[in-house]
């Protein structure tokens, strides 16, 4: 499919243009995790951990929310 028939495609919005993408690759941009250390008190430790054994989660998944 040429580009300008895509872009008329979408323009239109009459079709969906999904079955016409290669989603295979797609990324989104600035979204790749990174990796830190950071030092936080006892307190905060102890309070991330109650609070996750609350909800029953994980504490990585309290500091990730």
């Amino acid at each position: 499919m040429k580009a300008k028939d895509f872009d008329k495609k979408f323009d239109d919005g009459i079709e969906d243009i999904v079955d016409d993408l290669d989603l295979s690759t797609v990324r989104r941009v600035n979204q790749e995790p990174k990796r830190i250390n950071i030092d936080v008190p006892l307190w905060v430790v102890e309070a991330l951990d109650r609070k996750a054994a609350r909800i029953g989660v994980t504490r990585q998944s309290i500091i990730k929310v």
